[in-house]
């Protein structure tokens, strides 16, 4: 019997339990806002108070995972790559523009510029949620005027996270490779050549391909 495909390691145990607890509280706050502010959902859940409760905790906490995990190295490291865009990125975009599907025209390390754009954009509109929803819920913390404007882009912001969030479940459903790698935190070395050529697991600057690590070999007696 053949070995193990070779695969490569990807995500650390802090770096996949700060993107769990921010997806389950993202998913909390955002099904229990639509319980709040959907009549049909509202009338099925009731208990608002409750809801409005789990709500309001749910996003003051999104923050707290990644405040948390920052005394993780590889979180750090991550963010950094997250943070940094450079000319390859550039050219995945270009290509994504134009549907162009081929390797060689989306070059990208760990991270590319999709995911890139994507965390960026999540964590400025998740800052910007949670000082709107303070706004809302210490009332007395600014005038009608400011509250009234906080309602308006707190709830079209609402609407874009949830159109955003429901994009990025289905890229990672198309996607059962990266799936894998942020919930066993390793990838297969051809997945890893093929989707982040740029990427050294090693740690190393330069650019090149993805080195595997070595195939488990068969157990003794199996063939």
């Amino acid at each position: 019997m053949a070995g193990h495909p070779a695969r490569v390691r990807r995500f650390g145990p802090a770096v996949r339990l700060v993107h769990l607890a921010t997806a389950t509280l993202t998913g909390v706050c955002l099904a229990s806002a639509a319980c709040l502010y959907l009549p049909p959902l509202a009338e099925l859940v009731g208990r608002r108070r409750l809801v409005v409760t789990v709500h309001e905790w749910s996003g003051l906490l999104i923050p707290a995972p990644v405040l948390l995990g920052l005394g993780s190295r590889a979180l750090r490291g991550d963010l950094g790559r997250l943070n940094r865009f450079g000319p390859h990125d550039r050219t995945w975009l270009r290509s994504a523009l134009r549907r162009d599907h081929r390797p060689a025209g989306r070059p990208a390390g760990k991270f590319n510029a999709g995911q890139k754009l994507y965390a960026s954009w999540s964590a400025g509109a998740a800052l910007v949620m949670l000082g709107t929803g303070l706004l809302m819920w210490f009332t007395g913390l600014a005038p009608l005027t400011w509250r009234t404007g906080a309602t308006f882009v707190h709830d079209w912001l609402a609407t874009a996270m949830t159109v955003a969030v429901a994009g990025h479940v289905m890229m990672a459903v198309r996607d059962p490779e990266a799936r894998r790698g942020m919930r066993t935190g390793s990838v297969a070395a051809d997945w890893a050549r093929r989707e982040h050529p740029l990427w050294r697991p090693d740690g190393s600057s330069a650019a090149g391909a993805v080195r595997p690590t070595p195939a488990r070999p068969p157990r003794p007696g199996r063939r």
